[in-house]
């Protein structure tokens, strides 16, 4: 077997502006990825931001921004996104996702897959959709998840999404495999969570990758490392502009 063939990158200005196709890793949050090509920067002060957030067990893409593109970063951030993953059908985590333990199980030998496919109808158009307890999103200037794993109790609010197309592609239960073409701000836990109860049922996300947004594909971003490591030869060559 040959070399792998080497990435060629482009003649990056980052201080004019450069918008960055990271595939982000498992486990890693968005801020983690900003951090770390902030940091291969230093000394140079660079503005660096993303553009959506992307759940910690979630890998894909995740639109980084540097400079004054950085300015653009709502536009970028508005637009819509595909992902694929895997629910589990017949049990329930109380993030709708596996941070957390199963904390209920349901049967699911009657589950059909005409039953699991017809049931995607209920979740395409214009929906209100309750964000998770264990979420991002701020409730009086906190975090839900730092509610949430106080055990408070939170009145969660709706907000309205968009689902463009939701579609099963694999049922070897308990696994469902899916993709989905959204709006920005739609959570698929929430989605996934919602689908199972839809179904008398339950549902949570074991995996979730985001390969598009707008008109980018994952399938040309940059692993951060590779990305950092290119930043970092700029800088030893004195190339960095």
């Amino acid at each position: 077997m040959g070399e792998p063939e080497k990435r060629i990158f482009p003649d990056f200005n980052f201080a004019e502006g450069e918008m960055l196709l990271i595939d982000k890793p498992y486990k890693w949050t968005s801020f983690d990825v900003v951090g770390k090509i902030r940091n291969a920067f230093k000394p140079v002060k660079l503005k660096v931001g993303h553009a959506g957030t992307l759940d910690p067990l979630a890998t894909g893409l995740l639109i980084i921004c540097t400079g004054k593109l950085t300015k653009k970063i709502d536009e970028f951030q508005a637009q819509e996104k595909e992902y694929t993953g895997t629910m589990i059908l017949g049990a329930n985590t109380p993030s709708y996702d596996m941070e957390t333990a199963v904390n209920e199980t349901f049967a699911i030998d009657h589950l059909t897959d005409e039953e699991i496919n017809a049931n995607t109808m209920h979740f395409t158009g214009d929906l209100d959709q309750y964000p998770p307890a264990h979420s991002a999103v701020k409730v009086d200037g906190e975090r839900l998840y730092m509610k949430a794993r106080r055990g408070e109790d939170v009145e969660l609010k709706t907000r309205k999404v968009s689902i463009r197309v939701f579609e099963i592609t694999r049922i070897e239960l308990p696994e469902v495999d899916f993709r989905v073409v959204c709006s920005k701000g739609t959570y698929i836990r929430s989605l996934v969570h919602d689908f199972g109860r839809s179904l008398n049922n339950a549902a949570y996300l074991s995996s979730l990758r985001r390969t598009k947004s707008g008109d980018y594909d994952v399938s040309n971003a940059f692993g951060v490392m590779e990305l950092v490591t290119h930043i970092r030869q700029l800088k030893e060559d004195g190339k960095l502009k």
